[in-house]
């Protein structure tokens, strides 16, 4: 199996919306998930779980859910990335220590899905794979709990659609904010702002 490098993955990456009806290996979704768990993890406590999801009634009701964005539906593998704070406090139990959920633990277990949720992505990409992520499954989190069977203290921060691309559908990929916005040294640098976001703006519309 052959895969791109890092760089010219993330540098040439754009959002698949169209699938083709073609299963991905198990060997190949399996490689990218048991990668994907060696990102990086606050205090090693990796709080955050994976839904992956193929059946077709499944991803037909979470694409409803979804604000009907029928990709949801028709690609090959959905996956749901999960804050997990559930299997966190069943852990502290078994060594008795009372875990209180906060704002901190929150965030924590959500960065800690987002993180191999990108890592996910930068891996099916490199193979080949086409990807977009779906922030809409926040649209309707109790909802999508029940369909996947959540317990409490589990919540979808995002889900991503996996599957090959449609060739002839394939986006051109969207300019990004210019470097001096979004890099600054030392401190936060505002000098050109207005100017350098309307700038982007013209460009994004052309």
């Amino acid at each position: 199996m052959t895969s791109k490098s890092v760089v010219d993955t993330l540098q040439n990456r754009v959002s698949i919306r169209s699938f083709q009806d073609k299963p991905i290996p198990d060997e190949t979704l399996n490689l990218i998930l048991e990668t994907a768990r060696r990102s990086p993890t606050s205090s090693n406590m990796q709080s955050y779980s994976l839904i992956v999801v193929k059946n077709p009634e499944t991803k037909k009701r979470l694409a409803v859910l979804a604000k009907n964005q029928d990709y949801v539906e028709t690609c090959p593998v959905f996956i749901a990335f999960c804050a997990d704070l559930y299997r966190l406090e069943q852990a502290c139990a078994l060594h008795g220590v009372d875990m209180k959920r906060s704002l901190e633990s929150t965030l924590v277990s959500s960065i800690d899905a987002a993180l191999v949720g990108q890592s996910t992505q930068t891996l099916a990409e490199s193979l080949g794979l086409g990807v977009v992520m779906i922030g809409a499954m926040r649209n309707h989190p109790k909802e999508v709990a029940d369909l996947l069977k959540l317990p409490e203290g589990v919540y979808v921060v995002y889900g991503m659609c996996l599957g090959w691309a449609e060739p002839e559908s394939v986006p051109p990929q969207k300019p990004r904010l210019p470097q001096k916005l979004v890099v600054h040294e030392e401190s936060y640098q505002t000098e050109g702002l207005t100017d350098a976001i309307q700038t982007y703006d013209r460009d994004l519309a052309q």
